[in-house]
């Protein structure tokens, strides 16, 4: 048992109640009170994974790991621990919380989710199986891949879920599930587990059912229908503010579809909010690689992908009809009424979207407040997508659309990302990584609140397609090191880097002799998560742990 968790243990102990007759000697108080300051200390200390990317600004940063340093993270002390077998391929990112007690025992706690429509929680530390359940309806199998590769040859629960350690009795983790009866009718379910017993919560689950005033694809009597064959739930869930928000793609580019935005309390999952960003076209649907809906807090940040925009504008600068498709898009949520604040659009945003070189491939990094050349603090946003751009809006004025120029973005970097973005970016120490596909991994810096125009550093090795999504672990900033996986027929690399510069590489799970850390085959959205001196890959069937060897 690691230190940690065996401190854990000591403080769930102080945690029972005592007899109300009992009277601790002085002696014992004073051991009590230097175990209590202890726990306070670890608990301040302990770290949770609780969505996409570690945070809701999708930064991919732990800066609380302690264990993983730049001296001891190679293949003679850092490797393969274990893998956990599963059901189904793993398209989400595992999801973490630490010290939590199931059964009376506290545990740290891995939550992993299948395309087979399963959900498991481990001991994060040993392996074990602490409970699994399956989120098909009776007489449901998840639902085969509409002839489209992307997620294939299931379709169960592709997004990864949300958790909140205060919902519920106990704490609820959020995941959507998607589903088909023996008559090929389709589902869309949102559903809230128990997280110590994976028990359905506030009488899910809820089926997902939507309609959105406009004359677009699958419109009927003036309205634009949701159509729950026709989609999947790609994007990470957003819990912001009491709500889940889910962000719904297509199955390849297969229409009838349009691009939902679609809110459920997560006290009642009762549906708050729906948005649709393209109800009177088509297309402009949310994929992100699998990232999650963004937030600096308010509002919702995303990409949208290729689809109908309308050129002509209103007084105030918006589509005329409503129609964003293939923008960087700023979604208010106040009194739960979804609408658009703020977009930007290329200026040829409409040849792009008609070539397949949309944003939709990336997904959105909500940076920290930054001060420009002349002192002024910026609040700025990245992303970028197949074109090869990476753009930079200001969060207060993300520069609408301009037929003539891209005048009115703050700033925008042309083919810095050579092969294009089918991956999410990820944020350490003023620094941003990217992972383009056929490219090396990429660290640009910002000086002054703006981004350099070529890299710092890369890596020796490209990646071959989708890329790769970076993740970072850190002790504050020092210890930075960027975790990425390699996409590698037969079997995918994990590679370690020095965070200063991709230059010095760590680690690789080729290394070892006899194939000792190879771990098979990533998930095609595969996503490194780092918390508590392991890292945790999602594989086509497993789980795989590393960590420091022995450390099991």
């Amino acid at each position: 048992m690691s230190n940690i968790l065996r401190e854990q243990s000591i403080c769930a102990l102080l945690q029972q109640p005592r007899h109300e007759n009992a009277r601790p000697r002085l002696s014992t108080l004073w051991v009590m009170m230097v175990l209590s300051l202890a726990c306070a200390l670890a608990d301040a200390a302990a770290t949770d994974v609780t969505t996409y990317h570690n945070n809701n600004s999708r930064t991919g940063l732990n800066s609380q790991e302690t264990i993983l340093k730049l001296t001891n993270v190679k293949s003679t002390t850092f490797g393969l621990l274990f893998s956990l077998p599963v059901d189904g391929i793993i398209d989400a990112q595992p999801l973490y919380l630490s010290a939590l007690t199931i059964s009376g025992v506290v545990h740290n706690v891995l939550y992993a989710v299948t395309e087979n429509d399963s959900v498991y929680a481990f001991d994060a530390d040993s392996g074990t199986l602490l409970w699994k359940v399956s989120l098909l309806g009776s007489g449901e199998v998840p639902s085969d891949d509409h002839g489209c590769s992307q997620i294939s040859p299931q379709i169960g629960i592709t997004s990864t879920p949300v958790i909140d350690r205060s919902s519920g009795p106990d704490g609820t983790i959020y995941a959507v599930a998607m589903s088909k009866n023996s008559s090929s009718t389709y589902f869309q379910r949102i559903h809230a587990l128990d997280i110590t017993t994976g028990a359905e919560e506030f009488g899910g689950p809820v089926a997902v059912a939507a309609q959105y005033p406009g004359t677009g694809a699958n419109s009927q009597n003036g309205f634009v229908v949701f159509d729950p064959s026709q989609y999947a739930e790609r994007a990470g869930l957003l819990l912001l503010n009491g709500v889940v928000y889910t962000g719904w793609t297509s199955h390849c580019d297969a229409g009838p579809y349009t691009g939902w935005l679609i809110g459920y309390s997560e006290s009642t999952l009762a549906q708050t909010s729906v948005l649709n960003l393209t109800p009177n076209g088509s297309e402009g649907s949310i994929w992100q690689a699998g990232a999650g809906l963004a937030s600096s807090g308010s509002n919702i940040f995303f990409l949208d992908a290729n689809g109908t925009f309308d050129t002509t504008l209103n007084a105030k600068g918006f589509p005329i009809n409503g129609d964003y498709g293939n923008g960087f898009i700023k979604v208010s949520t106040t009194n739960n009424n979804l609408k658009v604040a703020d977009y930007f659009e290329m200026y040829n945003t409409v040849q792009e979207s008609d070539a397949d070189q949309d944003l939709g491939s990336g997904g959105v990094l909500i940076l920290p407040a930054m001060k420009d050349s002349t002192g002024t603090t910026r609040s700025l946003a990245l992303g970028g997508g197949k074109d090869s751009n990476i753009y930079i809006v200001d969060r207060t004025n993300l520069g609408k659309f301009n037929p003539n120029g891209d005048t009115t973005i703050y700033q925008e970097l042309d083919g810095a990302l050579a092969g294009g973005l089918w991956s999410m970016p990820a944020f350490y120490n003023g620094s941003v990584y990217f992972g383009p596909v056929g490219n090396n991994v990429l660290q640009f810096h910002f000086t002054q609140a703006k981004l350099s125009t070529s890299p710092l550093s890369k890596s020796a090795e490209s990646f071959a397609y989708p890329g790769t999504t970076p993740s970072i672990s850190s002790n504050g900033t020092g210890n930075g090191i960027v975790w990425a996986i390699e996409h590698s027929d037969p079997i995918d690399v994990l590679h370690a880097y020095r965070a200063s510069t991709l230059a010095t590489e760590l680690y690789t799970s080729n290394q070892a002799a006899n194939g000792r850390d190879q771990f098979g085959q990533a998930s095609h959205f595969g996503t490194p998560m780092i918390v508590n001196g392991k890292i945790y890959v999602g594989t086509t069937t497993s789980v795989a742990v590393f960590g420091l060897l022995g450390a099991k």
